[in-house]
């Protein structure tokens, strides 16, 4: 390679932004090492990963947090959010799930997870092409204060996470379009849940100004927002017109069967199975030997999470160090508490 030549960050492509940074072939070569030994990336996600290593990290660190919202928000349902392929696959690879809903939940809260993380890594300063979105600094609202402060740069962050996470999706049958739209309403969500905050300034407190900027929320309340989407989810079918090139979804039910689904809803192609059964084709891992909770009625209830197969009732003792006091100087003595306790356990 001429040592004078220098290769280019997915920044420096024509059209793009910050054409003024460049990489060294030592740094390129190190990327491409690195970036091949990532496991589950398209080649087109290989070629992005090499031109912006720094940001896959915060793309991965983003599957991992969006697979873990997951499971915490399925945590009581009887699919919860088991990734059947690998024991531990990878959070970059692409999620083998039937079309169901559930299907839908987990594209659009790992496409979710990857654009909170990129932008908190721009606002840290972890990322080398962004940073603080300071297109509305020093500018006064209607209501008198001013932006300012790092407001995160959830531009940045969505365009990343569209460019990285839909490369996967180029077959162009219905699948991937459900997927694509999955990962564009996670990213919309994200946007959707960003909060302002603002800091007071004057004397004694007194806020005769006020400077407020934009955050990202706890991605928590992202996957809650997520999870109300989950629940009103739309059926929705391929269809292709003689009008368009390309095919595009459209709702199964309702009164105009031509009308398109917004672009915030979740939408699925396929009925969710029981997942009362092991059934790898579905991603179901079945029920048997799930804890549940015997008063409740609802999800996460034995009836419900053990689909009418009954339970077991285990009963152990549990204990605890308790009424513990702090003598000076300087040892703790504390009392052990017990209690009998049951847990129930799906048969």
């Amino acid at each position: 390679m001429d040592e004078g030549k220098k290769t280019r960050t997915w920044e420096e492509i024509p059209g793009r932004e910050r054409k003024d940074r460049a990489v060294t072939p030592a740094v390129g070569l190190g990327a491409r090492l690195l970036c091949s030994r990532v496991p589950g990336l398209t080649p087109r996600q290989r070629r992005i990963c090499s031109r912006a290593p720094d940001a896959v990290v915060a793309v991965s660190e983003g599957a991992r947090e969006g697979l873990k919202e997951c499971r915490r928000q399925f945590s009581r349902y009887r699919w919860n959010c088991t990734l059947p392929s690998t024991p531990s696959p990878s959070p970059l690879s692409h999620v083998v799930l039937v079309g169901s809903r559930e299907a839908a939940y987990t594209y659009a809260v790992a496409s979710a997870g990857v654009t909170h993380s990129v932008t908190s890594a721009c606002a840290r300063g972890n990322i080398s092409t962004c940073g603080c979105d300071h297109r509305k600094r020093n500018i006064y609202s209607s209501g008198g204060w001013k932006w300012g402060g790092c407001s995160a740069d959830i531009r940045f962050g969505i365009k990343f996470s569209r460019r990285f996470v839909d490369a996967r999706e180029t077959e162009g049958d219905a699948r991937a379009l459900m997927n694509l739209h999955n990962n564009n309403a996670g990213r919309r969500a994200v946007r959707r849940t960003l909060r302002t905050e603002c800091k007071c300034h004057g004397v004694s407190g007194s806020c005769t100004m006020k400077t407020c900027w934009v955050t990202l929320p706890p991605f928590n309340a992202v996957g809650s927002y997520l999870l109300q989407k989950y629940h009103k989810a739309k059926t929705v079918t391929l269809h292709k017109s003689r009008q368009r090139a390309t095919p595009y979804l459209r709702l199964e039910h309702g009164r105009r069967r031509s009308r398109r689904p917004r672009r915030s809803h979740l939408v699925y192609i396929h009925s969710s199975p029981s997942y009362c059964d092991r059934d790898p084709a579905t991603g179901s891992l079945g029920t048997h030997g799930r804890t549940c909770n015997r008063t409740e009625k609802g999800s996460g209830g034995c009836d419900v999470l053990c689909c009418g197969r009954g339970y077991n009732t285990h009963q152990y003792t549990r204990q605890w160090q308790c009424n513990c006091k702090f003598f000076w100087c300087c040892y703790v003595t504390c009392h052990t508490c017990r209690e009998e306790a049951e847990e129930h356990t799906c048969k």
